[in-house]
């Protein structure tokens, strides 16, 4: 028991640090450089990565790649629409791909 306590703990942590730079993209995406996007972007994926949070991962990867394409804006707004339900995922897989298909649904 304590050393769920203890992973659980960890994961509040990391989500905590990863809530904080997501809200520093929401305040400040219509004033960022695309390659200032994908990098935080970036660094959002990599820390999920780390931490097996697959569905994070998948939006941060999506959103750090179309952040450098036209329409940058717009999508990195949707990406950041679904990032606290895939922050808060549990079942990383299915709502990986649940999440990514939202998105597309959305942008087309």
């Amino acid at each position: 028991m304590a050393g769920q306590n203890i992973i659980g703990d960890s994961l509040n942590i990391v989500r905590s640090r990863i809530g904080a730079r997501i809200a520093e993209i929401e305040d400040r995406v219509a004033r960022l450089k695309p390659i200032d996007i994908c990098a935080k972007m970036e660094a959002i994926r990599t820390m999920a990565a780390e931490h097996g949070m697959s569905a994070l991962e998948g939006l941060a990867d999506y959103g750090a790649h179309h952040a450098l394409m036209p329409g940058h804006v717009a999508a990195t707004r949707a990406c950041l629409e679904h990032m606290e339900e895939a922050l808060m995922s549990e079942d990383a897989a299915h709502d990986r791909e649940s999440i990514l298909a939202a998105l597309a649904v959305r942008l087309h």
